[in-house]
């Protein structure tokens, strides 16, 4: 039995990503939290911040609610996934890099909501992309501060351009005709499966180096 993703309404379809997000980079958080030794309320702060930044600047900027203000679910399922993350580590031994495999999760399901949000709000398609990118990637920059560590963002391996080039997918097939929840499949799986393999292989963009 095979799910017809165009059977389901796109607003529910929409409504499940963002939360399936919201889960996925609070995971993230406390496994990345998690390698610093924080306490239970430094990796919920961390989670938090991972789940809810991005879609909240988006917002800011997009001058609409705050999602998570407007819809206390997401707040619930950012708490519900850090706390089970953060118990279940306590009890299996996890590899230090698990994390990266729901960040990149995480990252393709933010930048397509987050790309969906602003086209309905009536941003231009560019514009739209562009806060879908924002969407998937501040959480992340957040956590990462909070952690001190330099932001996966600015590392190398493709991270913002995976979610850019899958944002315009996404847009670019429903223009094409497709359907918006197939169209949201095919964009967040090229997030995804370019930012794991950009994990894989180190692919990356070219470096400035400067000629002294």
């Amino acid at each position: 039995m095979t799910l017809d993703l165009s059977k389901i309404p796109l607003d529910q379809l929409m409504y499940g990503i963002s939360l399936g997000a919201v889960a996925m980079m609070a995971a993230a958080g406390v496994l990345e939290a998690g390698r610093k030794r924080f306490d239970l309320f430094g990796m919920v702060v961390v989670a938090l911040a991972a789940a809810l930044g991005g879609g909240s600047l988006r917002d800011v900027l997009l001058d609409r609610p705050v999602f998570w203000v407007a819809d206390q679910t997401y707040l619930v399922a950012a708490l519900i996934a850090a706390m089970l993350t953060f118990f279940l580590a306590r009890i299996f031994a996890l590899p230090a890099r698990l994390f990266l495999v729901p960040d990149a999760a995480g990252l393709a399901l933010f930048t397509i909501s987050g790309t969906k949000a602003a086209l309905v709000w009536g941003a231009p398609w560019l514009v739209a992309s562009f806060m879908g990118v924002i969407t998937g990637v501040m959480g992340g920059v957040l956590r990462d501060v909070l952690c001190n560590e330099e932001p996966l963002v600015f590392q190398g391996t493709l991270y913002a351009t995976a979610a850019w080039a899958g944002a315009l997918v996404f847009i670019g097939s429903m223009t094409w005709g497709l359907d918006p929840g197939q169209a949201a499949m095919a964009g967040g799986a090229l997030i995804f499966l370019l930012r794991v393999a950009a994990i894989r292989w180190e692919i990356a963009l070219p470096r400035f180096t400067a000629r002294l």
